[in-house]
């Protein structure tokens, strides 16, 4: 064709999310910014893959025009004030991720100090074996991390700790190293989190790129969790993109 044709392969979706949910011993949240188009986000949801990681109001807005009822986590660390009250008290929004005392500060006062808020600390950890390095752009430093959990725990319902090893992550030992570094601050602090968010960065085939089986990595994050050794368990969440939507979609155009 002479314009653009958006192709979109529905089955290779559905696999995906068929494979995550036998494999991953959590919950899976799509990030949306991955690939925001109706027709993928339905695909998801239709797959059985019902709660979202948005970073903006209008991938909120996009999410709850699909699925109304969809649960929808905040989860860019750096949001406007009043988007923030937009997704609480317009759109259910309850968890919201950050890595800075401003950022707490303006959580509670645009919820006007809720009592219902799951607040999660996003923690910068090494994102060397990626092929898109994000550890300087979003995460506290694990010592900042400390008082940041202890803030978060008296003014929320439940607290998170999050990380995310980098985009097209090329090794499995990369989340092995973030829950160990969770693990640290547990020690530190003494506060057990309900919820880690180990994020996204699970890898997809590329023509230059051919990482380890998926399989690799959802081992790696089962033994690294479990040697964590906590008496009461949080719940494991993950972020994954690419690995749900890169094979589901083709571009076609006469050159």
């Amino acid at each position: 064709p002479v314009d653009p044709v958006y192709c979109i392969r529905p089955k290779s979706i559905k696999t995906a999310c068929a494979w995550f949910k036998d494999n991953f011993p959590g919950k899976i949240l799509y990030a949306v910014k991955t690939n925001p188009n109706e027709k993928v986000i339905k695909q998801i949801g239709d797959s059985g893959i019902n709660e979202y990681d948005v970073a903006s109001i209008n991938e909120i807005k996009l999410i709850k025009k699909i699925f109304p009822k969809a649960r929808v986590y905040y989860m860019n660390s750096v949001k406007n004030r009043e988007h923030i009250k937009e997704a609480y008290y317009n759109y259910n929004v309850r968890d919201f991720v950050l890595d800075t005392k401003e950022e707490l500060q303006k959580i509670i006062e645009a919820t006007n100090s809720a009592k219902d808020l799951t607040l999660y600390i996003r923690v910068s950890i090494s994102n060397e074996h990626s092929e898109i390095d994000l550890s300087q752009k979003f995460g506290a430093l694990p010592g900042e991390a400390l008082g940041l959990l202890r803030l978060a725990k008296a003014h929320a319902k439940k607290v998170g700790l999050s990380f995310h090893v980098g985009s097209q992550c090329m090794h499995p030992i990369a989340y092995a190293k973030g829950i160990r570094e969770v693990g640290n601050i547990i020690k530190k602090t003494k506060i057990i989190p309900d919820i880690i968010n180990i994020g996204g960065g699970f890898p997809s085939v590329y023509p230059d790129l051919q990482p380890q089986p998926l399989k690799n990595y959802i081992d790696e994050i089962k033994k690294a969790f479990d040697n964590l050794k906590l008496e009461n368990k949080p719940e494991l969440l993950c972020e994954p993109g690419r690995a749900l939507v890169a094979e589901s979609g083709s571009t076609i155009v006469r050159v």
